[in-house]
């Protein structure tokens, strides 16, 4: 193998194609970045059984070939080389890397014992970029990171026509985001529950193209694959990841509670109070809001030793017309200021069932205006000290 590519471009792909590789392979041969040059291109690949990672850079090729090297020293070495040419070959058992006057020498990998990647199922329907990438992001932090519960680490997509859903739980907090797309049949549907690292980093990635297509293997085939293709800065990406076992909790009731009591803030306003009051806030004890008619007031304290007091404009409503039948609120401050910060809307609203009940968070573009449906946040509340 001889090719001749641009440093910046080998370094972002080799960047990205090394961030799948585990950190504890199961097997040596599974921390190898296999690199593929032939017609004009060069693909660098990663695999763990799990998740695939496939990224195709074009190049200068003068003689094609396969060399399978440390993934980790070769993205290290690429990112340290100097701003210019790089030329790569590679035999039998070493990959030469030269740059200007700079020159590195690696041991190659056994080629024949890379496993085989799995092939990317067919396409499903495609979605722009920017909007997967801030759709993702807000049902992300719902998600739950513990792997002894495997299901909850997940993002559980759902296809119903154009409409593509993507719903996280940890138990004591959801998040629902519903957004269109273009799928490749408008009689669509299917669902899958993907691992929400994975689908994380992959939406991240992906925004320099304008599309991502979402490639889901029918439920058929049994194989429980999900694939994903953009494009980025240095060429096209793909990923592909097995799909999480385990039946999703029914959670989507939570999303339509019907208040008794709504509070409409400022959403900026709510959040830096959150921050400010919940510097103060015990390990496992509740960020309190107490709820008057045009006003909130945020309260959080350790002991004796701190406490810390911040009151808000709001709208107010009652629903059962006989005045406040809610005055008290706990909140885990984390799981507040995550929910706020992913609302991306100039107002909020909370809207209250019962104490110690789901509190769903919903975004408005005006005070008084009526809520922005497409994503929904629930927190579940801390029972408050009689």
């Amino acid at each position: 193998m001889k090719i001749r590519l641009d440093r910046d471009v080998l370094a972002e792909a080799v960047q990205w194609a090394a961030r799948s590789l585990p950190t504890r392979p199961s097997v040596p041969i599974l921390a190898g970045l296999l690199v593929k040059a032939s017609g004009g291109q060069v693909v660098l690949s990663s695999f763990d059984y799990e998740t695939s990672a496939q990224i195709t850079v074009k190049a200068d090729v003068s003689d094609d070939g396969v060399a399978l090297v440390s993934g980790r020293l070769l993205a290290d070495i690429a990112r340290s080389l100097p701003n210019k040419t790089v030329e790569i070959t590679s035999d039998q058992t070493k990959m030469e890397l030269v740059c200007g006057t700079a020159r590195f020498t690696l041991q190659t990998l056994p080629v024949a014992d890379y496993p085989a990647l799995p092939e990317m199922p067919e396409a499903t329907g495609t979605i722009p970029s920017e909007d997967f990438a801030k759709a993702v992001g807000q049902v992300f932090v719902a998600a739950g990171r513990d792997e002894l519960l495997p299901v909850f680490t997940g993002v559980r997509m759902e296809i119903e026509g154009e409409t593509l859903s993507l719903l996280a739980t940890d138990r004591y907090r959801m998040a629902l985001k519903e957004l269109q797309w273009s799928p490749r049949s408008s009689k669509g549907e299917g669902a899958a529950l993907v691992p929400a690292r994975v689908l994380a980093e992959t939406a991240k990635s992906m925004t320099a193209g304008e599309s991502v297509t979402v490639s889901l293997s029918a439920a058929a085939t049994g194989d429980g694959l999900i694939g994903f293709e953009g494009t980025g800065a240095a060429g096209v990406r793909q990923i592909t990841t097995r799909l999480l076992d385990g039946e999703f909790p029914k959670v989507r009731h939570l999303m339509s509670v019907q208040a008794v009591v709504s509070v409409r803030a400022n959403t900026a306003d709510v959040i830096a109070a959150v921050k400010r009051v919940g510097l103060v806030a015990e390990r496992n004890t509740s960020l309190r809001m107490l709820i008057a008619d045009g006003s909130i007031t945020l309260e959080a304290a350790t002991g004796d030793q701190a406490q810390a007091v911040e009151a808000l404009e709001a709208i107010v409503a009652d629903t059962t017309g006989n005045g406040l039948s809610m005055t008290a609120a706990g909140f885990n401050p984390h799981y507040l200021s995550d929910a706020l910060a992913a609302l991306d809307a100039p107002y909020v609203q909370f809207s209250f069932t019962a104490p110690g009940k789901p509190c769903l968070l919903t975004g408005l573009n005006d005070i008084d205006g009526e809520e922005l449906g497409d994503y929904r946040h629930v927190i579940m509340l801390m029972r408050l000290p009689a």
